[in-house]
């Protein structure tokens, strides 16, 4: 918004000398010296002050002047009874305002016009609040967003409520993948996207893992407490696409790394989901999850994920013509840890293990299977790798796949777990129940897609909480 410069200076003046003022009174009290931070705070909160009063000015005066009656939702007649105040929690703290109230009616329903016009409710906190709220419970936990808001905010929000709006955006990201779980399920729909104009990428990447969460046992009425913590599997998948780095903008970790790679790469356009789900159900999201991003219609279609059955499977099911690559990081461990097990002399381990790796990233993994089947008579670990590369054989043609320019790391979805499951699931003390955790998760996988705003606004125009 633009404002008149010269009322926004005559109000600055005002403000100035009132704050002025204020510290004069309060060195004449405490003798503390003077310092830019206690200036900063005592315009804050000389501003939050006035921006409450402000803005309940502001709302009674959105008032009309009150009608005698009006027609009621039931289709009876409300009478005006009164300029009735009304307290809401906002950015500003409580603010009062007043408006008409109307009652009367047969049905016994009272209403005030101006709440239901402007999405407003008495005694409730604030769109705006709210979403401040479930912005810093996808990061802090709820505790720490409680103490992080009271000096952000200069006024006390309770952690329970934190809670509620955090998860309140989870619900409605998770509603949003219900529908469109039903949208993907209809073939109608599906043809319907065809007729349609819409950017389709060239290639696109898509990459699921899975990430373990901490849910407290809590037995219903007259259930004996659980003696111990459950660990479930946060599925967690991503689509996103890739673009090369310029050398001139390259890290010299980057520049490290394009001697062995040749071209590096960073991802962008990311697309988040995630869900504690069997595999059936995930799967459905994966498929709903993709058609939002025109995965079906991509020229081009990878999987870049590790070695998980689970994970194959279901880009089998969905996407059978989709390119599959079993992360080269991934392949890489399995060999660096048979060489720890089956060889206790360094020099020998880095021996084998320099040939190996080299056929690997040649794509030679019949030499790689040959070098694992020469060790599996005598060590596990050796037959288990064995099964591995067997199983991933026609993922792990890493010559072939650098040749066409593909991704063959699976880092964007190793921090996709970092960032929904680890850092925010996994803070020290934390506890869940299932529903927590998934909606919180939800929370943070929306806005680290970017659809935090459009979540927002869906809820603001939901009723407000309480």
């Amino acid at each position: 918004m633009n404002y008149n410069t010269e009322d926004i200076r005559r109000i600055a003046e005002e403000i100035a000398n009132l704050v002025q003022e204020n510290i004069r009174q309060k060195q004449s009290e405490s003798q503390e010296p003077q310092t830019m931070a206690m200036f900063e705070l005592a315009f804050r909160e000389t501003l939050r002050q006035i921006g409450a009063e402000a803005l309940g000015i502001f709302l009674s005066g959105l008032q009309a002047t009150p009608e005698s009656e009006i027609a009621c939702a039931c289709g009876g007649k409300l009478h005006y009874q009164r300029m009735r105040p009304a307290v809401m929690t906002t950015v500003f703290g409580k603010v009062e305002y007043r408006r008409a109230y109307y009652a009367g009616c047969s049905c016994g329903q009272g209403v005030a016009p101006l709440d239901k016009t402007y999405g407003l409710e008495a005694g409730a906190i604030s769109s705006g609040l709210a979403q401040l709220m479930a912005l810093a419970g996808i990061g802090f936990s709820f505790k720490e967003s409680e103490q992080w808001l009271k000096e952000f905010l200069l006024f006390e929000v309770s952690e329970n409520s934190i809670r509620s709006e955090t998860q309140q955006i989870g619900r409605l990201q998770r509603e949003g993948e219900a529908e469109n779980i039903q949208t993907s399920q209809n073939e109608n729909a599906l043809q319907a996207r065809l007729r349609e104009e819409q950017p389709v990428p060239k290639r696109l990447y898509g990459s699921l893992d899975a990430a373990k969460v901490r849910i407290e046992p809590r037995p219903r009425k007259g259930e004996a407490v659980a003696d111990h913590e459950d660990w479930r599997d946060m599925k967690v998948g991503c689509w996103y696409q890739a673009e090369a780095v310029l050398l001139s903008r390259q890290s010299a970790r980057q520049r490290q790394k394009a001697q062995r790679e040749g071209t590096v790469f960073r991802t962008t356009h990311h697309h988040y989901y995630c869900d504690i789900a069997h595999v059936d159900p995930f799967g459905k999201l994966v498929w709903a999850t993709g058609c939002q991003v025109s995965a079906d219609l991509a020229a081009e279609l990878v999987f870049v994920c590790d070695g998980a059955a689970w994970i194959w499977e279901l880009v089998a099911q969905y996407y059978p013509n989709a390119v599959q690559i079993v992360d080269w990081f991934h392949a890489e461990d399995r060999l660096k840890r048979l060489a720890d097990a089956v060889f206790p002399s360094p020099a020998q381990r880095q021996s084998w293990l320099a040939q190996v790796v080299e056929s690997l990233w040649q794509g030679q993994v019949e030499e790689v299977l040959l070098a694992c089947q020469h060790l599996a008579s005598q060590h596990e670990e050796a037959r288990q790798a064995v099964t591995y590369f067997s199983n991933n054989g026609q993922r792990m043609r890493y010559d072939f796949f650098r040749a066409q320019g593909y991704l063959i790391g699976s880092g964007t979805i190793e921090s996709g777990c970092k960032q929904i499951v680890t850092q925010r699931l996994k803070r020290s003390g934390a506890q869940w129940t299932v529903e927590g955790a998934v909606l919180t998760a939800k929370a943070r996988a929306a806005w680290l897609s970017g659809h935090w705003h459009s979540l927002c606004q869906k809820q603001a125009r939901l009723p407000l909480a309480i």
